[in-house]
C-alpha cells in the first residue's frame, strides 16, 4: 500500500537481529532468525513517534543518556488497558537500535526526524502552559515538571509556564497579553482551570474579530489555538469525556502528536448579555442545589459533594418552570440511538461537513448554522411547562469515573447540538432509581418521568416572574436583615437578575399552587423550608440568574485529543496486524 520507502536495513535490538523499514507512514522492525526467516513484527505509525535520540536514552522516571555512536533510541506511543475506564492509557514506548556503523545511525535519525516533520504538520512547537497549584491535591506543579515537561522536551516543544496565583489569572492573561508564536494553550488543573482557558480564548478570539459576545445571535468566530488538558484537579470531567482516562502522561502524548478534537460550546445568556460558556453541564434543580449546598461545606473537601447530594436528595425538592427548546434534526442522530461518540465518530465527521460546507477549517462557521435562530424560525421552538426534579443541558456525555457512561451516553462532542434532559417531579424512590442508573449501564432515560431531546438551543422561564419581582421589592423594603446571607449573590448581580433567588427567602408571601414545592420527604433532616426556585450549575459554577437562554455553537474550540478510543476495536500498533497500516491512517 505504501510506496514511499525511505530506508531499509538490518538493525539490532539487544542480541536479536531485525529488518527495519521506514516508509512515509510507518516504522516497522521484524525479527529475523538465523535462517533469515521473519518472526514477530512491530509497527508504529510515524505520526505516533514521539522523538528520536542518538545513543541509549531513558526519559522517565528521569533522563539518562549513554552516548553510543552506533545506537539510537526511538520513543513512541504504546497503548494499554485502563482498567475500569473505557479509554486507553497511552505510555511512552522505547526501543534502542544498534547500527553497523555511525553513518547508518545518522541516516536513520535524520530520516525519522524528516518523516515526523512531513507527516505530523499539526504538532505544536511552542505552548503556553498554565499551572493551577491549588487544584485537586495541590500536585499540579509536581505532575507537570516530573511527568509532562520531560516529554515536551523530548518532542522538541518549548513551553512558557505560568503558575497562577489568583482566580481568573489565566483568563485575563489570554484576554490581554500577546499570544503571537504560540500553537496552543495547556492547562494543568481541573475543570475550573479549563473553564478559565476556555473563556479567555473565546473572548480573545471574538475581540480580535470585532464581535460582541453579549449578543445572543452573534456568529462566534472559532478559536485558532488548541487547548490541551493535563488532568490535575478535583474534577476532570472534560478530560475524561474527550480522552477516556484521567492520566497526565496520556494527555501529554496527545498534545505532543498534535491530535485535534473539535468541541461544541454552549453560551449562556440572560437579558441579551453573556453569562458564561459551558462544555459539559448546565443544570437546574437537583444539580444546582447540590452545588449550592456543597459551597457551604468546602472544608470537607471532595466529600462535600457526596454529603450535599444526600442532603439535597432527602429534601425532595422540585421546581416549576417553562422550558422552550429548538429541536435538532432527528434524522442525523438522537439521544437514544445507542451510539457512542468515540474516536473517528461518523456523526461528528458528517457534522463538520454540515457546519463547514465550503471550508476545511472552522473560519467560515455558522453562516447556515445560525440562520436557524433568526426570527423567521421561531415557529420551530417547542415548549413544556411543569414541575421538575432537574433540568439539564449537556454538550457531551459528561462521563466521569463514577458515571462511566455519563449524563447522556449518546451525546456527541462536535455535532453542534446538546441533549436536554427533563426529569419531572416524581416519587423520591423513582428519582433515586434515575440517579443510580448513572453509575451502571442501565438506560437512565427508560423511566416514565424522564424525557430527553437533542436540541440546538433552550430557554428557561419562571411561570410567574412578576410575583418574584414583587417578592424582591418587599424583601428589599423590609431592611437589610438578610443582607449578609445574600452577600455572595448581590456582589455579582444586579437587582433584576437576582430577583428569583431572593424571592425564595421570602417568608410571608402567598404563592399559587404552581409555585408551591411538593411536600418535603424527610425534609426536616436537612432544611427548614423548601425554596421556590433553584440555581443553575454551569460547569461547577453557580449562575446568578434563573431565566436564561442557552445556545450551542458547533466546534467552537479544538482540544489536543482525539475522542475516546474504543478498546474493543482499536489495537496497539506495536503488535503485528494485517490491517494496521490502513486502520492507523483512518484513525488520524
Amino acid at each position: 500500500m505504501e510506496t514511499d520507502l525511505r530506508l531499509e536495513s538490518s538493525l539490532w535490538v539487544g542480541n536479536k537481529r531485525y529488518r527495519a523499514v521506514l516508509t512515509g507512514w510507518h516504522l516497522r522492525w521484524t525479527e529475523v532468525d538465523k535462517k533469515d526467516r521473519d518472526k514477530k513484527t512491530i509497527s508504529v505509525p510515524v505520526a505516533e513517534v514521539v522523538g528520536v535520540e542518538e545513543g541509549r536514552v531513558e526519559i522517565l522516571p528521569q533522563k539518562l543518556v549513554e552516548d553510543k555512536d552506533k545506537e539510537f533510541t526511538v520513543f513512541y506511543v504504546k497503548r494499554s488497558s485502563s482498567g475500569g475506564s473505557f479509554g486507553l492509557l497511552w505510555r511512552l514506548g522505547r526501543t534502542q537500535f544498534s547500527c553497523p556503523s555511525r553513518v547508518l545511525r545518522d541516516q536513520w535519525t535524520k530520516q525519522l526526524r524528516t518523516a515526523l516533520k512531513t507527516h505530523s504538520p499539526l504538532r505544536p512547537h511552542r505552548l503556553l502552559v498554565f499551572i493551577n497549584p491549588f487544584g485537586g491535591k495541590r500536585k499540579g506543579r509536581k505532575i507537570y515538571h516530573s511527568l509532562v515537561a520531560p516529554l515536551f522536551e523530548l518532542a522538541g516543544i518549548s513551553s512558557h509556564v505560568i503558575v497562577t496565583e489568583w482566580a481568573n489569572q489565566a483568563r485575563d492573561h489570554l484576554l490581554k497579553k500577546d499570544l503571537t508564536g504560540f500553537d496552543g494553550v495547556v492547562c494543568v488543573g481541573g475543570d475550573g482551570m479549563f473553564s478559565e482557558i476556555l473563556h479567555g480564548l473565546i473572548g480573545r478570539t471574538q475581540q480580535e474579530a470585532g464581535l460582541c459576545e453579549n449578543d445572543p445571535a452573534v456568529t462566534l468566530q472559532p478559536c485558532s489555538l488548541h487547548i490541551g488538558i493535563i488532568p490535575a484537579g478535583s474534577t476532570d470531567c472534560v478530560c475524561y469525556a474527550t480522552v477516556g482516562v484521567i492520566d497526565p502522561v496520556t494527555s501529554a502524548l496527545h498534545i505532543i502528536i498534535g491530535d485535534s478534537q473539535p468541541l461544541d460550546v454552549c453560551s449562556v445568556h440572560h437579558a441579551s448579555a453573556l453569562v458564561r460558556y459551558s462544555v459539559s453541564l448546565v443544570g437546574y434543580g437537583f444539580y444546582g442545589d447540590v452545588l449550592a449546598e456543597s459551597e457551604k461545606h468546602r472544608w470537607m473537601g471532595p466529600l462535600r459533594y457526596d454529603y450535599s447530594g444526600a442532603m439535597v436528595y432527602l429534601s425532595n425538592r422540585s421546581y416549576a418552570g417553562i422550558i422552550q427548546y429548538l429541536p435538532a434534526d432527528p434524522m442525523i442522530s438522537t439521544p437514544r440511538d445507542k451510539t457512542r461518540c468515540l474516536s473517528g465518530c461518523s456523526v461528528c465527521s458528517r457534522s463538520t461537513e454540515r457546519l463547514f460546507p465550503h471550508s476545511s477549517d472552522s473560519a467560515s462557521l455558522y453562516s447556515s448554522h445560525f440562520s436557524q435562530f433568526s426570527s423567521d424560525s421561531e415557529g420551530e421552538w417547542q415548549s413544556v411547562e411543569g414541575r421538575f426534579k432537574c433540568v439539564s443541558l449537556t454538550c457531551m456525555s459528561s462521563s466521569c469515573p463514577r458515571s462511566p457512561l455519563g449524563l447522556s451516553p449518546s451525546a456527541h462532542l462536535a455535532d453542534g447540538t446538546g441533549d436536554l434532559i427533563l426529569v419531572w417531579d416524581t416519587h423520591p424512590l423513582g428519582f433515586l432509581k434515575f440517579l443510580h442508573r448513572h453509575t451502571s449501564t442501565q438506560d437512565q432515560f427508560d423511566l416514565p418521568f424522564v424525557e430527553v431531546h437533542r436540541v440546538k438551543a433552550i430557554r428557561f422561564l419562571l411561570p410567574s416572574s412578576d410575583k418574584a419581582e414583587e417578592a424582591y421589592e418587599e424583601i428589599m423594603g423590609q431592611g437589610h436583615g438578610r443582607a449578609e446571607e445574600e452577600r455572595g449573590y448581590q456582589e455579582t448581580v444586579n437587582r433584576s437578575s437576582s430577583q428569583q433567588h431572593l424571592a425564595e427567602k421570602s417568608t410571608g408571601r402567598e404563592m399559587t399552587n404552581e409555585q408551591k414545592t411538593a411536600s418535603p420527604f424527610l425534609c426536616g433532616l436537612c432544611c427548614s423550608k423548601s425554596p421556590s426556585v433553584s440555581v443553575w450549575n454551569c460547569d461547577g459554577e453557580i449562575l446568578p440568574f434563573t431565566e436564561i437562554l442557552c445556545r450551542i455553537h458547533g466546534q467552537l474550540v479544538r482540544l489536543y485529543a482525539r475522542g475516546i478510543e474504543d478498546s474493543t476495536n482499536i489495537h496497539d500498533c506495536s503488535e503485528q496486524h494485517d490491517k494496521c497500516e490502513r486502520r492507523c491512517i483512518l484513525n488520524k
